[in-house]
Order: structure tokens, then sequence, then C-alpha cells
């Protein structure tokens, strides 16, 4: 079977154009037969209970599954289509109950703790000590020691709740793809820049129209909320995209998530009860830095007292502002994105659209493999011939400093039909070290910024430039891993409130003149970004950080609260807790029509669950650690400083999880975390 199914031929990377929906099914069946044939080899009383013949043998059996489900979890992200669909569900199901039935596998949980308990543990090497501790959490957090029929039912809902979160996660991009508006006039458009009115042409010729079309796609939604002087379509576009997959707005109820989410927190309660937590809340914290509930709100209280304050000044600011200037008596939600940009034009005589000739997007690419290569001594040299998914994405092979080949990723830049909204790296191969044999370990990294139009390259925002910085930050955390055990190695295993760190920590170099003097050229002229435009763009930086502050605060609230507090004799309380949440940090209340739950992946469809306040955690640490590059400046070397960079490479992106996030912080920076750094990196302390 093999020999015709491209998802279990042993391929260094995978085979995209050979990819069909008709091959998951067998395959997933195939590797899943095959993973109970090895676990039953496993748990034979004759095999030896060492690291070899017990934990390696598990690797083994979960990369084989994992180099065949990768591409297709990308391939339903990033192209997707009804029959792809049709197959991806059910697969991700059997996969789901596959991982619960083997953390149930008592005979295999027996097997680990042999290793354990065996006198060879304390020779192990720090990553296999970590690896053999993390099986015996996950058993636990599987229900592994769960009596009938507990035990069914946990696995009964594990199963259910991948279905929900894959239904969840269709109908946001069924209700983004599903409302446009098509625009002949062009005055309909006014103060919409060239390069926005382009993105939107290029829409238009996507579906056979003349003029524009006016999308929920992200560079659509931003051109027109930013500059769209038309309030009426403003209005139109924030209601659309605000009410995505709801019981409200243009599509109200077609896409409806609220049953999901309904669904999606009993079931979590329940499964966090059966393993003895009190909520979904206390179990999310098992497998991240903060140690309490109490500590998570403490966080979040702390930073919302420091910045409500300074976010109703701001608004108070833009209120008189949008009134005086703009003949905006009432500010409503749909005016602020566009009323902000006025005032930051005002205020700071700075245009998004004077930086973007700066930012054509192969630039900033080059620049930050040149900035990466002065940190961490690597290369990325495209590589001609390699089999991808659309004629936009490119694969880079990544070079240490000896030339040799250490790691490879996907870069996928554009938006498009099909293709999920965000920004995002995955995992396509994970580093793994068998016997003679060593798999290199491939990202993939996504965006949705706006693509080349006729006659110019795509050009970035300076978000999209942060936007990209990220997400190779998340990248290099995985491609310069030297753990070769994937369950411990780059970003897997590593604390979820601390795995923000290496992304939040490459935005830095976004604002750094000397690191953007690598890439920022006009790319028409080749002129580098004039120094007075540098300094305005500098000054500008903690504009409505306030206002910004205290929304990620109203996000990561909500969504703590909502786990913390869920009762199921009265239900999630999705809108009362979230209207709890923003009497309490919000200073901007939305129209009461407004559902951003329902088009809120983050929590119901990806991995932050609880855990969104992991952004702003992790920014503390991004920030402190920064200060340490910051310092070496202020001694008269360079923030690019190859010093620096390389004990960041090897105390934080190398070691993965085979240390606790905070260890591997406190080596790389001599102490803990400063809680200030945080607010020092948004301006709202000296």
């Amino acid at each position: 079977m093999s020999n015709d199914n491209p998802l279990l031929a042993d391929d260094t990377l995978p085979a995209f154009s050979g990819i069909r929906p008709e091959h998951v099914t067998p395959a997933i069946d195939s590797l899943l037969a095959d993973y109970r044939k090895g676990v039953e080899a496993i748990t034979d009383p004759a095999t030896p209970r060492d690291f070899d013949h017990v934990m390696l043998a598990q690797e083994r059996l979960e990369q084989r599954v994992a180099r065949a489900w990768s591409p297709v979890s990308h391939l339903h992200s990033v192209a997707d289509s009804e029959a792809l669909r049709a197959v991806y569900g059910p697969a991700e199901e059997l996969l789901t109950d596959h991982a619960i039935e083997v953390g149930q596998n008592r005979e295999l949980f027996q097997a680990v703790q042999a290793v354990a308990q065996a006198p060879g543990f304390a020779g192990l090497s720090r990553a296999e000590h970590a690896m053999v501790e993390h099986a015996l959490r996950d058993f636990r957090l599987s229900g592994v020691a769960l009596e009938e029929p507990e035990r069914s039912r946990f696995r009964e809902i594990g199963v259910e709740l991948s279905k929900l979160s894959t239904e969840f996660s269709n109908a946001v991009l069924d209700a983004t793809d599903a409302w446009h508006e098509h625009i002949t006039d062009e005055r309909d458009l006014a103060g919409v820049p060239e390069s926005g009115l382009a993105v939107l042409r290029q829409y238009a010729l996507e579906r056979e129209l003349d003029g524009y079309l006016v999308t929920l796609k992200q560079p659509s939604v931003q051109a027109v909320m930013t500059y769209a002087d038309n309030r009426g379509l403003r209005e139109r576009v924030y209601w659309a995209y605000q009410t995505r997959a709801s019981d409200q707005g243009p599509d109200a109820g077609k896409f409806d998530n609220s049953p999901r989410i309904e669904q999606i927190m009993k079931l979590r309660h329940e499964a966090a009860q059966l393993l003895g937590f009190a909520n979904a809340a206390e179990e999310s914290l098992a497998t991240k830095m903060a140690s309490s509930p109490t500590e998570v709100m403490e966080f979040l209280h702390d930073l919302a007292e420091r910045a409500r304050p300074v976010a109703r000044e701001e608004l108070a600011t833009l209120r008189e502002f949008a009134q005086r200037e703009l003949k905006l008596d009432n500010l409503e939600a749909w005016d602020v994105a566009y009323a902000s940009e006025k005032l930051r034009q005002r205020e700071y005589d700075l245009d998004e659209e004077q930086l973007k000739p700066y930012f054509p997007a192969q630039a900033v690419l080059d620049g930050l493999f040149g900035l990466v290569h002065r940190l961490y001594g690597i290369a990325l040299r495209r590589r001609e011939g390699v089999d991808v998914w659309h004629p936009d994405v490119h694969y880079y092979d990544v070079l240490n400093a000896d030339g040799r080949v250490f790691a490879g990723t996907y870069v996928d830049l554009y938006a498009r039909a099909g293709k999920r909204g965000g920004a995002w790296m995955d995992v396509c191969r994970a580093r793994f070290r068998d016997g003679a044999n060593e798999q290199l370990p491939v990202a993939f990294l996504t965006c949705n910024f706006a693509p080349p139009t006729e006659g110019r390259p795509a050009l970035l925002t300076h978000d999209d430039v942060l936007t990209l910085f990220h997400e190779f930050g998340h990248g290099f955390h995985h491609l310069l891993t030297e753990v070769a055990l994937p369950s411990v190695g780059g970003i897997d295993g590593v604390e979820w409130d601390a795995v923000e760190l290496p992304s939040q920590f490459m935005e830095n170099f976004g604002w750094n003149r000397e690191a953007l003097d690598l890439f920022a050229r006009h790319w028409q002229t080749g002129e580098r970004l004039p120094d007075e435009l540098y300094e305005r763009m500098l000054a500008a930086r903690h504009f409505h950080a306030g206002m910004f502050l205290v929304r990620q605060l109203e996000f990561a609230m909500f969504d703590f609260r909502l786990h913390l507090e869920y009762d199921p004799e009265i239900g999630a309380r999705t809108m009362e807790v979230l209207e709890e949440v923003r009497r309490q940090v919000a200073v901007l209340h939305p129209p009461i029509w407004q559902r951003f739950p329902n088009g809120f992946t983050h929590i119901f469809a990806g991995g932050y669950a609880a855990g969104y306040y992991s952004y702003l955690w992790a920014e503390l640490l991004s920030a402190d650690a920064f200060g340490e590059f910051e310092e070496r400046a202020a001694d008269g070397g360079s923030v690019i400083d190859r010093a620096t960079g390389q004990r960041f490479r090897e105390e934080i992106l190398a070691v993965g999880a085979t240390r606790p996030a905070l260890d591997s912080f406190v080596a790389f920076r001599g102490r803990k975390p400063e809680p200030d750094a945080l607010l020092r990196s948004h301006g709202l302390i000296a």
C-alpha cells in the first residue's frame, strides 16, 4: 500500500501534489493498526523495560503517524475543500480516540513506570529523563487511573471535542468566505490607499468581476476598517466580521457556533472533573508555568489596574478628536480603527502607507534571514523543485554555521480562498534521531498578507513585518532544537504560557534600527528607510498601548473565567461572562449584537483554551529576555550581538522541554523575570 499512498511513503518531505482525500482514511487506518501492534510488542512481558525498548519504540510509532497526518492537517488549513473535509473530520476523531486509548493503556503506563524505576534511569540524559516524566504526567491527564464507566466516558468526550473543534473552525472559515460586497464605483472606497484598492481589485478578478470586492479576509477588513471614509461600508464590514458564525449578522444562524461553544464548555468541564480537577482552567495549568488559577487572575488583574487608566485617557482623547475633526459625535466600534489612524497621522505625521513601500515582502524575508544569520550563525537557502501545495509557496533549507543542512521550512505568505485566516507556525517534521537515522525538523510558516498585484510586489505593513518575525520566532524554536526526541524537542512539551517567548522576542527586532537597515528599502528607489520616518514610527510605537493591552486582557480574562467558573447547572453563560469582563477591564463597549466569541478559534478550535493569558505571560518573558540584548547595546555593542544570540539559541531555542521554561529563562538571563518588563515594553512605565 505504501507504494501508491503518498501518506505512507518514507519520503523526507511530503509529496503534496500526489496527496488526495481518498488517501487519508486508508493511511490512518493502516498506521493505527501498526501502532496497536507496536504497543502490544512494547507491553509484551518479554520486552525489556528500558528506555530504548519502551520510550524510543513508542516515539518511533508516534512519528510514523505524525509524518502522515501533518501534511493532511496542513492542507485542511491552507487548501480546504469539501472532499478533504469529508475525510479529515472522521480521521481526526480516529486519531483522538487512538491517542486517548494509548493514554489509558495501563500496561503501557506500567512499562513507562518501570523505566522510571529502573536502576539505569539515573544514567539517562536530561532529554530522556524529561521524556519519561512528561509521559507519566500525560498518562494521568489521559485518564489512565480512571475506572469504568468514567474511563470510557473520558474517551468519548475527547473524540466529541475533537469533532466540535473541527466543526467550529470550519464554520468560521465558511462564514468568512460567505460574505462579500461588490463595489463598482471607486468613490465608495474613498480613503482606501492604492495598495488596499489593488487587493480589492484582485479579489474581484478572482471571481471574474469588474471593480472591487470587499471580503472578510484580513487584508480587506484591515484596508476598509482603517482607511475607508465611507462609514456605512465600515459598519457593514464590522457587522459581518464581528458576527461570523453566530446568531447575528448577514448569515444569522447559518454557521452558528453558539451551540458548539455550549457543548465544548460542557464537555471540557466534565473531562476535567473526571480527572479530579475542579474545572477546565485548573486542568489547563497542569502543563503551564503558572501554578494556580489565583496566580493567573492576579497577574491579569494587576495588568488591568495599570493599563485601564491609560486606556481611558487614550479613548477620551480619541473621542474628542473624532468629534472635533471627523464630525463623529458618537464614536462607534467601526469608527475606532479609522479615527485612530487619522489621529496617529496627525500626532506623528505617520501613515502606514508611507511605510509599506519600504517593506516589500521578499526583501523583509531576506532581511530576516540576514538577521538570524548574525544572531545564530545560520543561513536559509531557497531550494527549487520541492513539491508544494500552491505556486506562492517556497521551501528553504536551514544551514548551520558549518554549511550543513540542519532543518527546513515551507513559507506561505499570502491570503487566498480556502485558506484559514491568521498566521501560524506548525510542525511538518520533528527532529528525531533513531539509531543511525536522523529526521531533520521541518516547519510550515503560514501568513495571510496582501498578495502581489499587477505592477507591484507584495508590500507589507509594519504590523505584517512584526507578524512575520513572530511566526519565524516560533519556527526557529522548532528548527534550531538540538533535542532529537520529538516529545520534548522544539516547541513540543514546552509549557504553553512560555511557548510564545521566542516568537514575541523576535518582534523586538522589527523596531530596531540596526535590524531594519538589513531590509527596509524602498521597493522602487532602493532608498533606506529615512531617519525622520523611523523616528516617527518609533514615537508612535506605543500609540494606544493602553487600549491594546485592555483588549488583550479582555480576551484573556474572558477565556480564563469561562473555563474557571463554568457551572453545568447554568451552562457557559458566554455573553454574560464576556459582559462582566468588559465592565471590569474594557474602556470601549461594542454593540450588543457583536459575537466575537463565535469566531474565537484560539480557544475553541486551537490550543489556547484557558490559556490565552499565555500571550501576555510570555510577552513579559520575551521583553525581559530582549533586555539582555539592549543592555549589550547600551554598553557600546550591537543589539544583534552574536555571543548573546548564541546563548539565547543554546539556553532557550535548543533545549525544548528538557527542563522547565523558567530554568531555561534563568539560564539565559541570570535571574528570574521581572514583572515590570511587560509594562516597560508597552511604554506604560519608564
